[in-house]
């Protein structure tokens, strides 16, 4: 396996240029969740003629599988990359900035999506040296609830599928470093949207009306007690009210506000504990100031699960890659966003990794910002890393 390693590595580092612009090609159009028929095009036709199985519109989007089949027995393998962009209006100077007006790749999905294509094609041309079978997994709409893993897994993507590995670059890591971490490793998430109904009126005869702002701030306050009095203290959960909407005239009692937020959670049982303690704030508010409401109230995202098995093998396996210009691997703290990854991980073993994107010193701009940007050279050491894990698993396994 070690010649084939280092075999691996050669071509990838050989290949970079090809990686960098398929990602700068796709940063130039993206497309939204569930939207992505020009990026699944590009994707397919990039595939064919090679040696491979491709399978189009895979669940209820445009998902992609790419079946590489070795010249030896074997496990079989998924690895999975997202390729949907963000409703965001992109400000960099970049000349390979988005075309698309409001719409942005913010959070890294075409690196993911370059890197992975140059992989395939890498492992396609290896493949009668591969034991086992190895399936791409490209993945739209990973930004939206209910996703696109979902789909895909109930359209059988994972059908003979043994395990999963997927990746993320991160701007918030160093260039040069790889995350990797056991168990709760992503935020499960739930989000909300509610409006208060109460009765309008004129501000100078306010016992007229039901104050729905009033109400609503007494349930912004109360609310937050669920995480510092309903909630084990050691535990990892946020309830954010992202959007109010109130806007009216200085002296008119508005007759009704609308809120929506999310909630994300380390721990999935807390999930039903925030739902319940919410609702229950939510009635007894609404009773006290004599307002209804309609809610909709729904858990998408499950905390992400990596096993640790296969955390450890991946560990192990960039270790003894010797990935040029990696610096640290190292074990890393739990993300606080949630990752739609999490459905694969509850089919299948898996275990999802970090890549650093940020060089030291460079200003650093969080996912979902309109001046989001990675340093490139992070997509090749994403190439490698997993390459490094694919080799690994499929010669070895998982112990």
């Amino acid at each position: 396996m070690k010649d084939l390693q280092e075999k691996l590595q050669q071509r990838l580092k050989e290949r970079e240029p090809e990686i960098i612009e398929l990602r700068r090609y796709m940063h130039q159009h993206p497309e939204l969740s569930f939207k992505e028929e020009k990026t699944a095009k590009f994707i397919t036709d990039y595939y064919e003629g090679k040696d491979c199985l491709i399978k189009t519109n895979v669940g209820d989007g445009y998902g992609i599988t790419i079946d590489i089949q070795g010249g030896l027995p074997g496990a079989n393998l998924a690895i999975r990359a997202d390729f949907d962009a963000l409703p965001i209006q992109e400000d960099t100077p970049f000349p390979f900035a988005s075309q698309n007006p409001g719409v942005m790749h913010a959070c890294g999905h075409d690196g993911h999506t370059a890197y992975m294509m140059v992989l395939a094609d890498t492992l396609i041309e290896l493949k009668d040296e591969l034991p086992g079978m190895i399936r791409v997994l490209h993945q739209p709409a990973e930004e939206i609830p209910p996703g696109g893993a979902i789909g895909m897994i109930e359209a059988g993507c994972l059908d003979g599928i043994d395990h999963v590995l997927g990746a993320h670059v991160m701007t918030n890591m160093t260039l040069g470093t790889i995350g990797y971490r056991e168990g709760a490793i992503q935020t499960g998430r739930s989000t909300f949207k509610l409006k208060l109904q109460g009765r309008g009126g004129h501000g100078a005869a306010p016992h007229e009306a039901n104050d729905t702002i009033v109400a609503a701030a007494h349930f912004i306050t109360a609310v937050q007690t669920i995480v510092s009095r309903r909630i084990k203290p050691a535990d990892t959960v946020t309830v954010t009210i992202g959007s109010f909407d109130g806007a009216g005239i200085p002296n008119i009692i508005k007759d009704s506000v609308s809120l929506s937020g999310d909630v994300r959670v380390m721990r999935e049982s807390n999930l039903a504990v925030v739902e319940e303690q919410f609702k229950q704030i939510l009635d007894g508010i609404c009773q006290a100031f004599g307002l209804t409401y309609d809610l909709n109230y729904s858990s998408d995202y499950p905390v992400l699960m990596n096993d640790a098995a296969l955390t450890e093998m991946t560990a192990k396996a960039f270790k003894e890659a010797n990935i040029e210009n990696v610096t640290d691997i190292f074990r890393c703290e739990p993300q606080t966003p949630s990752e739609d990854f999490a459905y694969y991980a509850k089919v299948k073993p898996s275990s999802f990794f970090y890549i650093g994107a940020t060089k030291e010193g460079e200003e650093m701009f969080p996912h979902h910002h309109p001046k989001f940007q990675i340093d490139e050279e992070c997509l090749l050491i994403a190439a490698r890393a997993m390459g490094s894990a694919v080799l690994e698993y499929q010669f070895n396994g998982v112990k």
